[in-house]
This record gives structure tokens, C-alpha cells and sequence, in this order.
């Protein structure tokens, strides 16, 4: 609890968790609301190319439930990922993580601790901004826009409750990865390019890349959080989020083995 104590007085005494928090707040209601008056515009000039005799030449862009959550999954939560990320590596660039080493020697419970407060966090805004977002986007987008903008059937649900699970665990991912590269650039720029453009690149590699794609991590929370992304899995939404949390687990345990064997 002492642990725990130490780090919520880190996270809550300094700026940049405040800062992230809000660029979190406005990405994911703000692209909400975004997509729901493109849809909005879409449908209408639709209806009127149609009401004119005319050929739209396009079909109206109806979001989802995981559209209108895009700028939460998306660009928030890669936010959040840098300040878990940082919650690591400032420690080490400003030497602080000598003087909490010696208040707790058990170094894997102090990366614990850290990463299950960032966790907890993360996950409880998230959850919040995804039932924002859905209903921002439903009322910016109308009744006949927002017409797929609905939360029934068996999975109805599951594209609001994934977003916390997600965000949960991509807090122990990057803390496991702040503390394997300890610098902040290269932590950063590994979370940013390996789920935005690392993954995306395999397209350009055939049948092979094709191939592969379908065991990539992120890919698989993407299944999870349900935008495929058109990749053909080998199996459901369920497992990809398993599929994920063993991605996490081997990162986050990889980092506790480094920090346990190398000087702070």
C-alpha cells in the first residue's frame, strides 16, 4: 500500500498526467463529434443528390458504435501509453528511480504498482469517454445518420467494455516497455510507429505479409475492439484479446527480469 501510496503522489503532483488527461478528453469526444456531423452531412447531401433525380455516386457513411469510439481506442489511448511510458522514464532520466529502489528493493512490485495505478486510471477514463463519445456522435449525428449508432444484440455492448480492458493492459505494456529502453524518445516513438505503422506495413509484403498479419498484437486488440481492419483471423474477438494479453505479459515480465538484473 506504501508503493502504491508513493506512486499515486508521483502521478498527481506533476503536470503532464493533468495535460495527457485532457488531450485524451478532447481527442476522443472531439473526433466524436466529428464523425457524427460527417455522417450527418453525408446522409443529407445523399438524400438530396437522390430527391433530385440524381446519382449520389456514393453510399452515405453510417458509423458504428467503433467509429464514433475511434478517437478513444485510437489517438487517446496512444496518449495514455506515453504517459505510462513516461511514469517510467523520467524516473530513470532525473535519477529518482535510485531513491525508490532503496525505499523498495522489490523492484518487480514497485513496476507493478506503477503500472496497476496508470492501469486503473486509464481504464476508468476510457470507459467514461467511450459511453461519451457513443452518445456525442449519436446526437451530432442524428436519427437517420446515426441509425447503426445502437448497443443491441449478444456483442451490442462489447464495443464500449472492450475499450477499458484495452487500455488496461496497454498500461502494463508500456511500462513493461519504459523500462526495457528507459529513454523516453525511444519508448515513445516505439509505442507511436509499432501499432500506427509497423504493423500496417506487412500489407506491402504480399500473400506473406497477409499471412503474418493475423498474429500481430495490436491487430488482434483492433479484432478485439471490433475493427478487423479486414485481416482474416483464425480465431474470435475473445482470443485476440488473449491473444494481446500474452503480448503484454511477456513484455511486462521481460521488463521486470532486465530491471531485477541491471544496475538503476
Amino acid at each position: 500500500m506504501s508503493v502504491l501510496a508513493a506512486e499515486r503522489i508521483k502521478i498527481t503532483t506533476t503536470k503532464s498526467p493533468w495535460w495527457c488527461s485532457a488531450i485524451v478528453i478532447v481527442l476522443g469526444l472531439g473526433l466524436a463529434a466529428v464523425i457524427g456531423l460527417t455522417s450527418k452531412s453525408s446522409v443529407s447531401s445523399y438524400t438530396d443528390s437522390v430527391a433530385e433525380g440524381n446519382d449520389p455516386g456514393f453510399q452515405p457513411f453510417l458509423p458504428t458504435a467503433s467509429d464514433a469510439l475511434g478517437g478513444v481506442t485510437g489517438f487517446g489511448i496512444l496518449v495514455l501509453m506515453i504517459l505510462a511510458a513516461l511514469a517510467v522514464t523520467s524516473e530513470y532520466r532525473f535519477g529518482i528511480i535510485r531513491t525508490t529502489f532503496q525505499a523498495m528493493p522489490n523492484r518487480a512490485g514497485v513496476l507493478v504498482a506503477k503500472a496497476g495505478l496508470i492501469g486503473v486510471f486509464a481504464a476508468v477514463l476510457s470507459f467514461v469517454l467511450a459511453l461519451g463519445a457513443f452518445y456525442i456522435a449519436k446526437a451530432t449525428a442524428g436519427s437517420d445518420a446515426g441509425a447503426a449508432l445502437v448497443l443491441d444484440g449478444p456483442d451490442g455492448w462489447r464495443p464500449i467494455y472492450s475499450v477499458p480492458i484495452y487500455a488496461f493492459l496497454c498500461m502494463f505494456l508500456a511500462v513493461g516497455v519504459g523500462a526495457l529502453v528507459r529513454q523516453s524518445a525511444a519508448a515513445i516513438a516505439l509505442l507511436l510507429l509499432w501499432p500506427l505503422l509497423i504493423e500496417n506495413l506487412f500489407n506491402l509484403f504480399g500473400s506473406i505479409g497477409r499471412d503474418i498479419m493475423p498474429y500481430l498484437p495490436f491487430l488482434n486488440a483492433n479484432n478485439f475492439l471490433g475493427t478487423p481492419g479486414g485481416v482474416d483471423f483464425h480465431w474470435g474477438p475473445w482470443a485476440s484479446l488473449a491473444y494481446f494479453a500474452v503480448w503484454v505479459a511477456v513484455i511486462f515480465g521481460a521488463s521486470i527480469v532486465v530491471v531485477n538484473k541491471r544496475d538503476a
